[in-house]
């Protein structure tokens, strides 16, 4: 099985920083809103936004409907709403 259409290679895996606060990554996960690398205390701060829960569904929904490289609703910053 090829999973090179699934999987593409990305720099996840191998970058140094968090997307969102420049941080030292020790440990990594992608945010719900887009495809930013997130250090623990930014995806707890993305966990508490109130539109946290929209962005969930949405990428529960393209991965059940197959899309495996859903790029997200879109960051509205901590403060911002998604429209």
């Amino acid at each position: 099985m090829d999973l090179k259409g699934i999987y593409p290679m990305t720099s996840f895996f191998s970058q140094p920083n968090c997307d969102r606060c420049g941080a030292f990554l020790t440990s990594r996960i992608m945010s719900r809103f887009n495809t930013d690398c997130l250090c623990p205390e930014c995806e707890e701060e993305e966990r508490m936004h109130p539109d946290y829960a929209k962005a969930e569904a949405a990428e529960i929904t393209a991965v059940r409907r197959g899309d495996y490289n859903f790029p997200g609703i879109g960051w509205p910053d901590k403060d911002g709403r998604v429209s």
